[in-house]
């Protein structure tokens, strides 16, 4: 059996300065054992998203190296941006991809931010399967009022103090959320529309909570600068809810307001198998496999002529 392999997204809260983001990725370029895939900032969430597949120890050490830039850098009393969020770092995921379980990602998570709270001084949250309190499995319920609130509530409502670290937020940098999952599809569509009402309403009804597919978190946020609104989702499950299933859905429900789709984006690395899965659709291609594609089938063959 090799190396365990993982994926990691951090999210940071920081989408405006350059050189602040910069700052932020640099422990994860040219770092033996670390595997930068991709990393993208929007100004409108002021988000950063960092998409990485490593080794766990290193993927670690990086992690540290990221997390105290920015803290020192970034400040949650004066944040701003679309996107819900608790702190600096606000979110650390743990996925695995070969030689490791859920339940190894599960330990590797806690343990992990055990040493995160010692080194960093930022609270956390265990989220999804490494959840230790039910409620916290989904991360809207520890997100719940976003830093504003929860800097107030962390210190006064007992069953919102953080699992790990003191009962209260970094006085800067806030909460981190760390946790381990199944892969993630981070899928936005935008509207021509600046109303967002319309975006807040039809994220309503593909949402699960609100009675939509089940396995889609999504919210309206405004695109300001772009005069658009979006509807943003993380689709937790994209085998049973296909790309294409929810990409018509709003798309009708758009109509109703007299609203079209501009396009969609896809935000950090996607499986093959969502991305194929719609394009099968589109194309109304009769009995597709995956196998078709000659990358893939490439792929795994030089896989089975390598064991």
């Amino acid at each position: 059996m090799g190396k365990p392999l993982i994926e990691c997204v951090p999210n940071f809260s920081e989408g405006r300065r350059p050189e602040v983001i910069e700052a932020i990725v640099a422990p994860f370029k040219n770092r033996p054992g670390v595997y930068l895939f991709d990393y993208r900032a929007d100004e409108d969430h002021n988000r950063l998203v960092v998409s990485l597949v490593g080794h766990p120890a290193e993927i670690q050490e990086s992690l540290l190296e990221a997390a105290k830039v920015a803290r020192d850098h970034i400040d949650m009393n004066t944040h701003q941006g679309a996107h819900p969020r608790i702190g600096a770092v606000d979110v650390v995921p743990f996925t695995p991809i070969a030689n490791i379980t859920m339940e190894e990602c599960v330990e590797l998570a806690r343990s992990f931010g055990k040493r995160y709270v010692e080194e960093t001084g930022i609270p956390v949250y265990y989220y999804e399967d490494a959840a230790l309190i039910p409620e916290r499995k989904r991360l809207e319920v520890v997100r719940k009022g976003q830093y504003e609130v929860l800097k107030d509530e962390a210190r006064t409502v007992p069953a919102r103090r953080p699992d790990v670290g003191e009962a209260a937020l970094h006085p800067t940098a806030g909460g981190t959320v760390i946790g381990a999952r199944k892969f993630l599809v981070a899928f936005n569509v935008n509207l021509d529309t600046d109303n967002l009402d319309v975006a807040k309403e039809i994220a309503k009804h593909v949402r699960s909570s609100s009675g939509g597919f089940c396995h889609v978190k999504g919210i309206g946020v405004a695109l300001e600068e772009r005069g658009l609104v979006q509807v943003s989702m993380n689709l937790v499950d994209y085998e049973k809810n296909a790309l294409y299933r929810v990409l018509e859905t709003i798309r009708m429900e758009a109509k109703r307001y007299g609203v079209s789709v501009v396009e969609t984006e896809v935000y950090g690395m996607v499986p093959a198998g969502a991305v194929l899965d719609s394009a099968a659709y589109y194309l109304q291609i009769a009995g597709f496999d995956p196998q078709q594609i000659i990358e893939l089938r490439l792929l795994q063959m030089m896989g089975e002529a390598a064991q």
